[in-house]
C-alpha cells in the first residue's frame, strides 16, 4: 500500500475509533469502499446477547430481498466462514448446491459482485463478526487485490469489531466449565477443518462416542451447536489452533 493510502487508511480508521454511536460506522465502510476502489463492503456483528448490527453499502433493495428470502440459512458465505476461522475468498466456499447457485445469481444480479472475500472475527463470550469485501472483476485482478491487501482487510475487520465490542457495555464475561482433555482434543481438531469421521478416527473412538464429547463441550460452553462451540472455545483461550 502506498504511503498516501496508508494515511488515508489511517485517518478513516482514527475516525472508526472516535465513533461514539453505531450509525457512525456506516460514513466510516463507505470511505474504506472509496479508498479500496472496490464495489461493497459490509460489517456485520452479532453480540453475545444475539442483538445484531450491520453497515455497508449492498443496495437497499438487495438488503430487503435477502431479509424477506432469510437468505441467511443458505449463504454459503455465511456458513463457510462460521466453518473457517480465517479469512476466506468465496470462490473457494461450496457453491454446487441448487440453492447456492440461485442465490449467487441473484446477488450478481443484485450487483455485489462476483468476487468476494470475508474475514470472520470472534470475540468473547460467542461474539461473532463478519467482514466483507466484494467486486465485479476477473479472477486474476481479483486474486492480485487480495494478496496486496490482505493484511489490510484483516486489521479493518478487528478494528470494526473492536469498536463494536465497546458498544456492548453491560457485557459480562461468562465463567466456562472446564473442559475434559478428551473433549478439548474433540474441539480442536474440529476448529482445524477435520469432519466428525476424521476425529473419531484420529481419536481412535466411534462417531457414538465422539458425539457424547461434543454434546458435552456443547453444554459446558453454553453454545447453541458444534461451530458456536468451536467458536466460543478458541475465544476463551480454551483451545488452540
Amino acid at each position: 500500500m502506498s504511503a498516501v493510502r496508508q494515511a488515508s487508511m489511517d485517518a478513516i480508521l482514527e475516525g472508526l475509533d472516535a465513533a461514539s454511536e453505531l450509525s457512525a460506522l456506516q460514513e466510516v465502510i463507505e470511505g474504506l469502499r472509496d479508498l479500496f476502489r472496490v464495489d461493497h463492503m459490509v460489517y456485520h456483528w452479532v453480540s453475545a446477547a444475539g442483538d445484531q448490527y450491520g453497515c455497508g453499502t449492498y443496495a437497499p433493495a438487495w438488503v430487503a430481498r435477502y431479509v424477506e428470502r432469510d437468505y441467511l440459512r443458505i449463504d454459503p458465505v455465511i456458513m463457510g466462514c462460521y466453518q473457517h476461522f480465517h479469512p476466506v475468498d468465496w470462490k473457494r466456499l461450496d457453491w454446487s448446491s441448487k440453492a447456492a447457485r440461485a442465490f449467487q445469481k441473484e446477488a450478481i444480479e443484485h450487483g455485489v459482485g462476483n468476487q468476494g472475500y470475508s474475514v470472520p472475527v470472534r470475540g468473547p463470550n460467542g461474539q461473532f463478526a463478519l467482514y466483507t469485501v466484494s467486486h465485479n472483476c476477473d479472477d486474476a485482478a481479483w486474486a492480485t487485490f487480495t494478496e496486496k491487501n490482505r493484511r489490510s482487510l484483516i486489521l479493518i475487520a478487528h478494528a470494526f469489531n473492536q469498536k463494536a465490542l465497546e458498544f456492548e457495555p453491560d457485557r459480562v464475561p461468562e465463567t466456562a466449565q472446564p473442559l475434559s482433555p478428551r473433549e478439548v482434543d474433540a474441539m480442536t481438531l474440529l476448529a482445524m477443518g477435520y469432519s466428525r469421521a476424521q476425529v473419531a478416527q484420529t481419536l481412535t473412538i466411534s462417531e457414538h462416542t465422539l458425539r457424547a464429547y461434543i454434546e458435552s463441550a456443547r453444554f459446558k460452553l453454553g453454545a447453541m451447536n458444534t461451530v458456536h462451540a468451536v467458536a466460543r472455545a478458541l475465544s476463551r483461550g480454551l483451545i488452540v489452533i
